[in-house]
């Protein structure tokens, strides 16, 4: 099971990505209510594709339960509400890992010892998994390089792993 937050859901749609990983993955894809509203909003690029795998039950829209513990991550870790509903999420559905490409909801996931991945993640695990060949992969990294917000150290490390592979 994971849990995505509006980030890595908008950049994995962005570099058409999301659905080759969700026909891929074994397991629920759960995202929170909040980032359902944040990312099916009317005149949004990534609305039409997660509204249709929404209605074709691929991803499953949750209620994050606990309030309280939503707003202290909020506060704790200086993040929204998606993504600190996609911690509690994660935790109240009992979820193996959580996309996301956050800075402060990784660090939320290393003090909470929840395991997470990134949009650049699933880009070279599909290429490792020859989902998708380097050529695309490479176009894929420089579609995430432009619409993400990536340091340059972990665009070049990506790189390097594509074409070492």
């Amino acid at each position: 099971m994971i849990v995505f937050d509006s980030s890595t859901l908008i950049l994995l749609t962005k570099t058409n990505l999301l659905e080759l990983f969700i026909s891929n993955f074994r397991g629920r894809v759960l995202i929170p209510l909040k980032v359902k509203t944040e990312v099916c909003t009317e005149g949004r690029e990534e609305t039409p594709l997660i509204s249709k795998l929404i209605k074709g039950k691929k991803i499953e829209a949750l209620e994050a339960k606990n309030s309280r513990q939503i707003k202290k991550l909020m506060d704790d870790f200086n993040i929204d509400a998606g993504e600190a509903e996609a911690l509690i999420l994660a935790i109240q559905e009992g979820a193996g890992i959580i996309a996301t490409d956050d800075r402060n909801a990784i660090r939320a996931c290393k003090i909470l010892k929840l395991d997470f991945i990134t949009a650049i993640a699933v880009l070279i695990r599909a290429f490792e998994k020859n989902l998708i060949d380097r050529d695309e992969a490479i176009i894929k990294l420089q579609k995430l390089k432009s619409v993400g917000r990536y340091s340059r150290t972990i665009i070049e490390d990506a790189a390097k792993r594509i074409k070492e592979a």
